[in-house]
């Protein structure tokens, strides 16, 4: 027979937070508001309150470069501010009638979040990516988000190591930008570098801010600009840091830049001492040659090329699967496959029956049958 507790809780168990205060205090809204929803009576109260979801509210969208901005969301009940810089946070935002979700870098430091109650993401537009180009130039202050709470293993290291690293290309600046706020904030001097890497001076994402915490003593701030000396390499790297290899390193960008600098740590000898954040989805680096895909008892089929997601493809073929970052990162869409062989597009490796699998990551390599 469950416990007293256990049966209070029930009605609010798939909320999600971090503070128990808060999720006992969903359960007994939940509890005393059966049979009807509580978010019916929260909702009249604050829009920010619900009983089964974090949700946010903007506060201001502020250009960084003509294709980025920082977003200022105010979170509502619920949500901890207890995270550590270089967490990432996600976001579902209302397009056209549905919630789509992503996960973001976290650029505010989490000693001013607990003082305003604010957080921050710092979101570049990508071509491909319909819902970062909404959230630079679609999303107006006021509207309401939903939430996920933060995680991550990308985080400030703490102590400081003695000689640190922070090699980034383009948005990968953002978990960094937080932890180097944290570090002015706390007042942390140290032999820290930053490496990073943009097409141009207009394209760098903080660009001020980061030449002040420069001035200030903060970070050693080394620029490399690809449209003048092409795509950074062990040897540029090399001329901007010498004593690299003998640094620990923090890196963060596009997957190609990843692997350049793993190859120069394995070289080295050094492959322990890097540690590195992927967010991006490649697609169709790893060549997937696609196929038909098969969602379980429900009989749909859809033939689908090498760089769409089996996540995407369902989405096609009218079958709702859970998702929650769509990034690989939280695991909320791992199901079963049944039959056939899918390819992770991260990393090119292959997955057969038996195995469970991320479909916002994977692709049909030939036909396959999911547990649906």
């Amino acid at each position: 027979m469950s416990s007293w507790r256990e049966r209070f809780e029930a009605p609010a168990h798939a909320a999600s937070s971090n503070s128990k205060r808060a999720a006992w205090l969903r359960a007994a809204a939940a509890r005393v508001t059966t049979p009807l929803l509580p978010d019916d009576y929260l909702h009249l109260v604050n829009p920010l309150w619900s009983a089964r979801e974090l949700r946010g509210r903007i506060v201001a969208v502020t250009p960084e470069t003509e294709d980025s901005a920082t977003i200022v969301i105010k979170p509502g009940w619920g949500f901890s501010f207890d995270y550590h810089a270089g967490q990432y946070v996600g976001i579902g935002v209302p397009v056209d009638g549905r919630w789509t979700w992503r996960s973001y870098s976290l650029t505010s430091d989490p000693d001013t979040s607990r003082g305003d109650k604010t957080v921050a993401i710092t979101v570049k537009a990508l071509p491909e990516g319909f819902l970062s180009s909404h959230l630079v130039n679609g999303l107006a202050p006021g509207t309401v988000v939903r939430l996920a709470a933060p995680a991550g293993e990308f985080v400030l290291p703490e102590p400081l190591p003695e000689k640190l690293l922070l090699v980034t290309a383009g948005s990968g600046i953002t978990p960094i930008m937080s932890m180097l706020r944290t570090m002015r904030r706390r007042n942390r001097r140290g032999d820290v570098v930053l490496v990073h890497s943009a097409p141009s001076e207009e394209d760098v994402l903080f660009r001020r801010e980061l030449q002040e915490l420069a001035d200030d003593g903060v970070v050693t701030l080394k620029l490399w600009l690809t449209r003048d000396g092409g795509r950074l390499s062990p040897d540029a790297l090399e001329r901007l840091c010498p004593d690299w290899a003998r640094r620990q390193a923090w890196a963060c960008g596009p997957g190609g830049f990843l692997d350049m600098l793993t190859e120069a740590y394995e070289a080295a000898g050094r492959g322990d001492a890097l540690h590195i954040e992927r967010f991006a989805l490649e697609r169709g680096a790893h060549g997937a040659q696609g196929g038909t895909v098969t969602f379980g008892t429900r009989d749909r089929s859809i033939e689908v090329d090498g760089a769409t997601t089996l996540l995407e493809a369902g989405e096609k073929a009218g079958v709702q699967m859970t998702y929650g970052c769509r990034m690989g990162i939280c695991q909320t869409c791992v199901v079963m496959l049944d039959k056939g062989c899918v390819r992770d597009l991260r990393t090119g490796v292959e997955h057969v029956e038996g195995e469970r699998i991320q479909t916002c990551v994977s692709a049909a390599a030939g036909d396959c049958t999911l547990d649906v």
